[in-house]
């Protein structure tokens, strides 16, 4: 018998994969205060607005019956998947949160987690990273994961120091010029 025959009134599966986690096995979840209140803020808002939003959109496509071919009904069941997932992500994340301020750190001339470091290249060029948490990271702002291989080159390094790295583009000599601990917004 021809599927086209078939009343499929199955729904798509629920997808239970959550992002993975890449966080490296027995180490917390560094994150900095900022970052700390923007997941909390991105959570409260799924959970408060968004959800409540999507679930009286597909009671009422469900209230006009036939839900088959009811595209407010079929995407908003996506969209409430997709919500639920994120929720559950996120909530993951913040109950193994470890919260460290970088403004509360003791000054030292020694690059650790929340440190704003600035390093200058071979060619003479200025940078400027900030080491936060893997959640956080942003490359566009200078914002780089306390994992990503620059990060781990960086710390526990001092100002002086010349560090190398080996990136896409060959070897990189990054000499650091200054450290400081910072609030980051």
């Amino acid at each position: 018998m021809s599927k086209a025959f078939v009343a499929n009134d199955a729904e798509e599966p629920d997808e239970e994969l959550d992002e993975p986690s890449t966080l490296p096995p027995d180490a917390g979840n560094y994150m900095t205060p900022g970052g700390h209140a923007r997941m909390l803020a991105e959570l409260n808002h799924l959970v408060r607005v968004e959800r409540p939003e999507v679930v009286n959109v597909v009671a009422w496509a469900a209230s006009n019956g036939d839900r088959s071919e009811n595209g407010d009904y079929i995407y908003g069941k996506k969209r409430l998947r997709e919500i639920d997932r994120r929720i559950r992500f996120l909530s993951k994340r913040l109950e193994s949160a470890v919260v460290v301020d970088p403004a509360a750190r003791e000054a030292t001339d020694r690059v650790y987690f929340g440190a704003t470091v600035t390093v200058a290249e071979a060619d003479g060029g200025e940078l400027v990273y900030s080491i936060v948490g893997i959640d956080e990271a942003d490359p566009a702002r200078g914002r780089i994961s306390w994992i990503s291989p620059l990060a781990r080159a960086l710390l526990k390094a001092e100002v002086g120091e010349t560090v190398r790295l080996q990136a896409p583009g060959g070897l990189r000599e990054l000499e650091i010029i200054d450290v400081a601990y910072v609030a980051l917004d």
